[in-house]
């Protein structure tokens, strides 16, 4: 958004252009675990006519993962908890809409797993440091 402030009114593009930066990052490390902030499957959750626009299907993507670990938004631990800046400027209601979208889009995933927003930090670390520690030793 940065990069390009236009996106904000294009956000179909701007959820092509996620899509191909991620699989061209994921191709780089094609046989290499990696951990990422973001999957291709994210940008379905809001169009999901980019599926047909980049050539793929649902199954496709999930197949490009592993495990899918959605760490929850804090907005669902109300407004004093919830931060805006340059890149997130959507209101606390907006954030649990793009949270709940996204929680359906993955939810399908055999690896999915959701860590719930917590107000102690510490914990919620803890919580997915024990999960990624539990994947890496399968």
């Amino acid at each position: 958004m940065e990069e390009n402030p236009a996106y904000r009114h294009d956000h179909s593009a701007f959820h092509r252009e996620i899509y191909y930066l991620q699989t061209n990052r994921e191709n780089q490390l094609k046989g290499k675990s990696f951990i990422s902030d973001r999957g291709t499957v994210d940008a379905f959750a809001f169009h999901p006519e980019t599926l047909a626009e980049v050539n793929t299907n649902i199954n496709k993507e999930y197949d490009r993962y592993d495990n899918v670990i959605q760490l929850g938004s804090s907005a669902s631990l109300g407004v004093i908890y919830y931060i805006n800046d340059n890149i997130r400027r959507e209101s606390l209601a907006e954030a649990l809409i793009i949270e709940k979208a996204i929680t359906k889009a993955w939810s399908d995933h055999r690896g999915y797993i959701f860590i719930k927003a917590n107000a102690d930090f510490e914990n919620k670390y803890n919580e997915l440091l024990n999960i990624l520690l539990s994947i890496i030793s399968k």
